[in-house]
């Protein structure tokens, strides 16, 4: 008898100790898709700062009536996964040329949030194409690649310049935050047509998985494990990837071509420290800018002769 209730009493340890590890199993789960649908989903997401109306007396004012005006071309591509419609705008150069700069924005961006940039590129003498990533803006597509799907649909919208501007099309691939991350990413890419001369990239991070769970900490005071864990296997289990895999230095230490690396001196979204490791692995030839003032990509606003001055000299030593 006393066996037996010993037995018994195991059993009940047992099936308690099971029970509790399926609830806690299925909370995280729970939580996973949650935040899943928080960090990859496209939709309006509460942490980001709401867009201000650009007004006369605005240091960016004047590019954005630029841009409101400038006459501009629909370009279509079509992604290489997924089989997604992309869209862009074109701005030729106002005097011919060879020179173009592709734009790539951020995370729950567009093309026209990149006005400032398209500006600066146009006034520099470039045609400016300025694309949607998938899931963004006026491109199809339901989820937030973090730069990994989208730095082989910039492979195909480099390829697109080339067969419209022709085969001495010299190039510069330009991106800001994730659009940053996306640009390091094509950097690594095997075969990138010879047109592209150079990289230039603001504020971008180290990899996906680093920078979600740097927001789960900094917005919500989550570890990163397990839930930055589950949220990736989802991710992997619904689109191919892993966070980790979504992964800018490991890119960057394949590349060979010239690259500016910016970064605001006091960045609390994409924390400055990002852009030390990054600049570091990449092999080709490099310039690192810390821009002082405080937010996250908003070093152009808050210097914009600094960093034009920059650009132009940087792009001057490799594109002719």
């Amino acid at each position: 008898m006393v066996v037996d209730f010993k037995l018994k009493k195991r059993t009940k340890i047992l099936i308690s100790c099971a029970a509790l590890i399926s609830v806690v199993t299925v909370g995280l789960f729970g939580a996973g898709l949650y935040f899943y649908k928080v960090a990859v989903v496209p939709a309006p997401k509460a942490f980001l700062s709401k867009p201000v109306k650009i007004k006369p007396g605005n240091v960016l004012y004047p590019a954005h009536k630029w841009y409101q005006e400038v006459t501009k071309a629909r370009w279509h591509e079509i992604s290489a996964t997924d089989h997604l419609k992309l869209d862009a705008n074109y701005i030729p150069a106002a005097k011919p040329t060879a020179k173009t700069a592709i734009v790539a924005h951020g995370f729950m961006s567009d093309k026209d949030k990149m006005f400032q940039y398209a500006y600066m590129f146009h006034h520099l003498g470039y045609n400016v194409l300025l694309p949607d990533a998938s899931g963004h803006g006026d491109s199809q597509g339901n989820v937030i690649g973090y730069g990994w799907p989208d730095r082989l649909d910039y492979v195909k919208w480099i390829k697109k310049v080339i067969a419209n501007n022709g085969t001495d099309s010299k190039i510069v691939v330009f991106g800001v935050s994730m659009g940053g991350a996306t640009t390091m990413m094509v950097s690594g890419v095997k075969n990138v047509p010879h047109q592209v001369k150079a990289y230039i990239e603001d504020c971008g991070y180290t990899d996906a998985y680093d920078e979600i769970a740097y927001q789960a900490n900094q917005l919500y005071h989550l570890p990163k494990f397990p839930l930055v864990n589950i949220v990736s296997g989802i991710n992997w289990a619904k689109n191919g990837y892993t966070f980790k895999e979504a992964n800018a230095l490991s890119q960057v230490r394949k590349n060979r071509k010239p690259m500016l690396f910016i970064h605001g001196a006091h960045d609390h979204f994409v924390p400055t420290k990002m852009v030390y490791p990054v600049y570091k692995a990449d092999r080709g030839p490099k310039q690192l800018l810390i821009v002082p003032g405080r937010g996250h990509a908003r070093s152009y606003q808050n210097h914009p002769e600094l960093y034009t001055q920059t650009v132009k000299k940087f792009l001057h030593r490799y594109i002719k």
